[in-house]
């Protein structure tokens, strides 16, 4: 599944070469020193200079490679040129900001339109790690025992430890009804791995399940991904509980990787009045922009406890936040996963891309959710002897805490 965390498309029309300057745009300003041998096809190369690093390193490397390298004839300039873009977006040192070249660019595409057949799961990266954000509800992944947490040490055979997380996607995806090998160590076990076989299916993305508890006192809410249609889909089961006779409700973010920001906001308008604060997008230097709700506040009157574990990120977290936030609400489970990034997609003339962290969310008080999370306040693990027993120690904490409230 793709990340979708509020992704903002803008279009550059650059060539090759100003992919190649960019990098210069990184780095330069003093001599550019003349090399020894003339580069053939490379062009622009003053545009965009920065003015305070010398890029004479870059070129004696080039240099030095393509007069020594032991077979020169395998040295293709293009490999060459968008390693050296690959490299420069390595030294933010941010795992969500990621150069395509044209080939990964296509997939990455592909990936966003949902054009292959996949597992089920959302993953980033955590800790230097390719990691399962969350399985999503009824996937393949889900079905083949993956737990959101669980590092991806290996797919089919190979190790993961160098790949971005958009080429672990492109590894994982492919034809339907063939199956993908993943090697795997649970969060909550430090010593022995497995490997995971997966058949690669059409995955349907389910919204919302709605189920009553206690004689409808309650009503439990899973809540599993915020998508284009789930406002839509969230009234309907929101209708429902306002008709039920229910005096609370248990929304369950466990396992919601997230989606568009824009629904999340959608969705706290049913908790919140109007024109309340739900985010903040933090784009550094004091810039800021906040984002209001507009909603009626339906079931702003419930009292409510919020499920969230360490598969609740982006939109999820920011819902949560912003609960715990404006409305003093409980958060029931484990740490959240701590997605909290606003990523633009820039496309070059050469079908290249880059994709860019430009900002971070906050919560209402101003908390980053990003890299850190959100801890809940009634910390309650699951473990994998729960959930083959079918046991929900979190949703059980849940209901023992809103039953205090409605009494």
């Amino acid at each position: 599944m793709a990340e979708r965390s509020h992704k903002k498309y803008i279009l550059f029309a650059v060539t090759v070469v100003a992919i190649f300057i960019a990098f210069g745009a990184g780095f330069i300003y003093g001599s550019i020193e003349k090399l020894p041998r003339p580069i053939q096809g490379i062009i622009n190369q003053e545009y965009g200079k920065p003015k305070e690093f010398d890029f004479g390193l870059f070129w004696k490397t080039w240099d030095e490679l393509h007069n020594k390298y032991v077979e020169p004839a395998k040295l293709e300039d293009g490999k060459l040129l968008y390693g050296a873009v690959e490299g420069m977006i390595k030294g933010a040192g941010d795992p969500y900001t990621v150069f395509f070249p044209p080939e990964q660019a296509k997939s990455f595409t592909q990936d966003v339109q949902g054009s292959f057949g996949g597992i089920g799961a959302e993953i980033g990266k955590k800790n230097g790690f390719i990691s399962v954000i969350a399985p999503l509800e009824d996937s393949p992944a889900q079905k083949a025992g993956v737990l959101a947490g669980d590092k991806i040490l290996k797919i089919n055979e190979e190790p993961t430890d160098d790949l971005s997380v958009e080429q672990a996607v492109t590894k994982i995806r492919g034809e339907i009804g063939t199956k993908v090998a993943l090697t795997i160590l649970h969060s909550n076990d430090d010593a022995k791995s497995k490997e995971i076989t997966i058949t690669r299916a059409i995955i349907k993305i389910p919204i919302t399940k709605l189920e009553f508890k206690d004689n409808n006192k309650m009503a439990h809410l899973s809540f599993y991904s915020f998508t284009a249609t789930a406002p839509s889909e969230f009234q309907r089961a929101a209708s429902k509980i306002l008709t039920s006779g229910s005096k609370g409700v248990i929304l369950d973010l466990r396992n919601n990787p997230g989606g568009y920001l824009e629904v999340a906001v959608d969705i706290a308008g049913w908790f919140f009045n109007p024109g309340d604060l739900v985010a903040i997008e933090d784009y550094g230097q004091s810039k800021t922009t906040e984002f209001r709700t507009s909603g009626m506040g339906g079931l702003k009157n419930f009292p409510m406890v919020v499920l969230v574990n360490q598969g609740s990120a982006s939109a999820s977290e920011i819902l949560a936040g912003a609960l715990r936030d404006n409305r003093n609400i409980k958060l029931v489970g484990a740490k959240t996963f701590g997605k909290g990034s606003v990523q633009e997609l820039a496309n070059f003339e050469d079908g290249s891309s880059l994709k860019v962290t430009v900002a971070r969310w906050l919560t209402p008080k101003g908390t980053s959710i990003s890299e850190k999370g959100l801890e809940p306040d009634y910390k309650v693990e699951m473990t994998e002897e729960d959930i083959n027993a079918k046991k929900d120690p979190q949703l059980d904490k849940a209901i023992e805490i809103l039953s205090g409230m409605i009494k």
